[in-house]
């Protein structure tokens, strides 16, 4: 089970990624900004997701074809 980012790149524990759209994050009023970082994901069970922390957000899921690898 490969985890992938947008342009193909494989996904490890510990990356970071960079997102490529303007994401609304549900159940709150923040929205997340193209061009955010975020280090140290975290994969899950599911190849399409990883877990990573902002500063207003904990626990924040991701679809990966909204980020890219750095």
């Amino acid at each position: 089970m490969d985890t992938k980012d947008a342009n193909g790149n494989l996904l490890n524990d510990g990356d970071a990624v960079t997102l490529i759209k303007d994401l609304k994050v549900k159940g709150t009023s923040t929205n997340l900004k193209r061009g955010t970082t975020f280090k140290n994901i975290q994969l899950t069970n599911s190849p399409d997701e990883i877990e990573c922390r902002n500063k207003k957000i904990k626990g924040l899921v991701l679809k990966t074809q909204f980020v890219k690898k750095t």
